[in-house]
């Protein structure tokens, strides 16, 4: 059984995907495949800290209720994170997109923790967002998978997003605004 390392931007967004991995497996060209699978919360450029500490303890509580291996990468960093985007985001830089490099840096550790830890397949809860870039997340899934050596999959769950929403309010989940960067936040206007 092939073993896959599944980043989780929140547990809002991983409850739907656990629960179809669980029953299921993973499905690869239209057929489900079982596999054995980790999920893995790395997100260190939630703004504010408090908002940070929020879903990660929402992760965590939720897959020890659901009895799901997990890992947690907790490095916070949000002032490394500005620092980057500043000088390498925008018209003729490194990246195009502020997404762009969040999906990267991202799933960047994910990729470098799984060819540690002899994982075979890498994939992202990312996918359930009607508001992410689905272009750009498999752009970024496929050069990591050539740097790598190890499988990205994308699977689109998005018409699934509704009934995964619903599963975390039912499971009594903390449910946050924004997808979780200041610039998001602020794009907002949120008050916090």
């Amino acid at each position: 059984m092939r073993k896959l390392l599944m980043h989780a931007c929140c547990a809002p967004c991983f409850v739907y995907i656990e629960n179809d991995l669980r029953k299921n497996g993973l499905l690869l060209d239209g057929k489900y495949e079982k596999v054995e699978y980790t999920a893995c919360f790395y997100n260190p450029n939630i703004h504010p800290k408090v908002e940070y500490e929020r879903r990660k303890n929402t992760f965590k509580d939720f897959c020890a209720q659901k009895k799901c291996d997990f890992i947690v990468i907790d490095e916070y960093d949000l002032n490394g994170y500005i620092k980057y985007v500043v000088e390498n985001v925008g018209k003729g830089k490194k990246y195009s997109y502020r997404c762009e490099y969040c999906y990267y840096m991202r799933l960047k550790k994910v990729f470098e923790y799984a060819k540690e830890n002899n994982f075979d397949i890498v994939s992202t809860t990312l996918t359930i967002s009607p508001y992410q870039n689905h272009d750009i997340i498999k752009k970024v899934g496929k050069k990591l998978e050539e740097e790598f050596g190890i499988e990205f999959i994308y699977i689109d769950y998005r018409e699934h997003f509704r009934e995964g929403q619903k599963m975390a309010r039912e499971f009594g989940l903390y449910m946050q605004k924004y997808c979780g960067c200041v610039f998001s936040f602020d794009d907002g206007k949120w008050v916090y």
